[in-house]
């Protein structure tokens, strides 16, 4: 499970970091290092707990650590060598850039939904408490609604 959660936060990073470096706009630059930062930081914590909790020895959990600390950077710095013969608006750009995009948000949202959330919120300790889910249910809207809101305004 936490390969393919690794996987598609390593593909999202790199697209991410790609689209960062390309770009030559100072004003997209600026909504979207803050959108990295955010996105990144909450990433983070979510990847590692996973790690934490998964039973690798602690050469595999730092290899993995370690892929998410270098991705987006490798990214950013692939997308400067790429700037110049990168067509932001390009049909072949837009294309890529969407089969990229496209592949590593239906990996995120798979995890999300089928391994994190329902492994959640199936627990022993969710299904006794109304409440518990109420709050849980909340949480997930708020956090979604939360992240539709910086999307918007990157």
């Amino acid at each position: 499970m936490e390969q393919v959660l690794e996987l598609g936060i390593v593909v999202h990073s790199i697209v991410i970091g790609l689209s960062v470096g390309a770009t030559n706009n100072t004003c997209t630059i600026k909504g979207l290092v803050a959108a990295l930062c955010f996105h990144q930081m909450f990433e983070g914590m979510g990847l590692g707990g996973c790690i934490l909790q998964a039973e690798y020895g602690w050469v595999k959990k730092a290899v993995m650590a370690f892929f998410f600390a270098v991705t987006t950077p490798f990214g950013v710095a692939l997308g400067m060598a790429l700037s110049k013969t990168y067509k932001e608006n390009s049909p072949d750009s837009l294309i890529t850039v969407g089969l990229l995009n496209a592949s590593s948000a239906g990996l995120l949202i798979y995890m999300a939904l089928v391994d994190l959330l329902a492994a959640d919120f199936m627990g022993k300790k969710m299904q006794r408490s109304i409440k518990l889910q109420l709050k849980s249910y909340a949480a997930v809207l708020l956090g979604a609604g939360g992240m539709s809101v910086m999307a918007k305004w990157a």
